[in-house]
């Protein structure tokens, strides 16, 4: 039976970056998310396999990774679904928040619902992005930081509990990367602006700088619990001018 690694929001600007080495590797790749138009594009450019289904529906998910999984054997689920929304808490609406933490949050629960149980007898990766600003204080990030910290705290606590299954489960977390999510704010100079001078590298990060980290974790086989930051040294660093 071959083997694939399962895209969930496989048609985002980040996923995308990461196809052509593991191409190159050999890797079979299933690209799953809601938005039919992009993954058949996708599909039909990278020649890997897709399925319509909306992320943030756990049992959705969870049907589509084992259906999945009795053709092709699933090594590994990464969860690309996110969104980005800059307000303060006091203008959040309840729609505002249930959107972000559906899309962020329960999509990367999802996966890892969905993931543990298709490689419980044989091992894998399960992937899920976060973000630097679940790391720091940033203003107007409430929302998006509490749902992305969420996801931190999801994935130590299954590290933990499928260790004994030699299931391993990691975070990445980019800074302002851009790509689709990111268009609005990065299509506005002085947005850009703040955003160039919040990272000390001095430039946003671009898909391709996120991919890498992704993919070794795909390969990796002893890294568990981890959050690995590709985030220009937003989190980390700052020049005092």
């Amino acid at each position: 039976m071959t083997s694939t690694n399962i895209f969930l929001g496989g048609n985002s600007s980040i996923a995308q970056s990461c196809l052509p080495a593991l191409r190159q590797q050999g890797k079979h790749v299933t690209l799953v998310g809601r938005n039919a138009t992009e993954l058949e594009a996708l599909a039909n450019q990278s020649g890997y396999p897709y399925r319509v289904v909306d992320c943030t529906d756990i049992s959705a998910v969870t049907e589509c990774v084992e259906a999945i999984n009795s053709v092709n054997q699933v090594e590994s689920v990464v969860n690309f679904v996110g969104s980005f929304m800059l307000k303060p808490a006091h203008l959040v609406t309840t729609q505002d928040w249930e959107k972000t933490i559906s899309t962020n949050l329960t999509s990367a629960f999802a996966a890892v619902h969905a993931g543990s149980k298709v490689m419980m007898k044989t091992g894998g990766n399960i992937i899920l992005l976060t973000s630097a600003v679940a790391d720091i204080g940033l203003s107007n990030h409430e929302a998006i930081s509490a749902a992305k910290a969420g996801v931190i705290g999801l994935a130590k606590a299954a590290a933990a509990t499928y260790a004994a299954s030699n299931i391993r489960v990691n975070c990445v977390a980019p800074g302002m990367v851009e790509s689709k999510l990111s268009q609005r704010i990065l299509a506005n100079p002085q947005g850009k602006e703040i955003s160039i001078r919040a990272h000390p590298l001095g430039r946003v990060g671009q898909p391709d700088d996120v991919a890498p980290a992704i993919n070794m974790l795909l390969n990796a086989t002893w890294i568990t619990g981890e959050v690995i930051k590709v985030d220009g040294g937003l989190s980390t660093a700052k020049i005092v001018k």
